[in-house]
């Protein structure tokens, strides 16, 4: 299945960079997350942005042209330059209690200094917030708005099941794309 250039997205815990790097390995492709492009790589990290330029730049130059890949974050804010290019994008979705809990579990796992934690809680909130989209960045209502611009067909997956069902409802939603070409 060469030719796929496919874009996970969905909120902080659904699971994104996840099932990336799942279809990555299930399509023989390399996988790219969009934190790796949007911050410069600081100890502790995701303290300082790049421009969108630079991160678009970036991209250039180590996979947009390429025939195929898998990227998992969200971009619809600094999209422009990349959008067009997605052959399918997937929407993941999961329930606020269950992407909160993975939050959780994974924050207190990065957490180094406990002097850090207001920080996380903080960062907590935030991702809390993404289904009513009352804090600014990411949220449900901003990924809608944005998935109805792509010019490509996206799917929306509820993330709450195993990673290797999802990879197979995704290969199959490929091989009916690849049928219709």
């Amino acid at each position: 299945m060469a030719g796929h250039r496919i874009h996970v997205f969905g909120a902080s815990g659904a699971g994104t960079t996840t099932l990336g790097r799942a279809l990555a390995t299930a399509l023989e492709t390399q996988h790219f997350d969009t934190d790796d492009f949007y911050w410069v790589p600081t100890d502790p990290p995701f303290r300082q942005k790049r421009s969108p330029e630079v991160r678009l730049r970036l991209m250039e130059d180590l996979f947009l042209p390429r025939r195929d890949w898998v990227l998992s974050g969200s971009i619809d804010s600094w999209s422009e330059g990349i959008d067009h290019r997605f052959t399918l994008a997937i929407f993941l979705v999961l329930d606020t209690e269950t992407r909160l809990r993975r939050l959780r579990l994974r924050e207190g796992w990065r957490l180094q200094d406990p002097a850090e934690r207001p920080e996380m809680e903080a960062f907590l909130d935030w991702a809390a917030a993404y289904e009513d989209g009352l804090l600014p960045g990411r949220n449900r209502a901003r990924h809608l708005a944005w998935a109805d611009t792509l010019g490509c067909p996206v799917m929306t997956l509820d993330s709450t099941g195993p990673v290797a069902r999802l990879v197979d409802d995704v290969l199959a939603t490929l091989d009916q794309i690849s049928g219709l070409a």
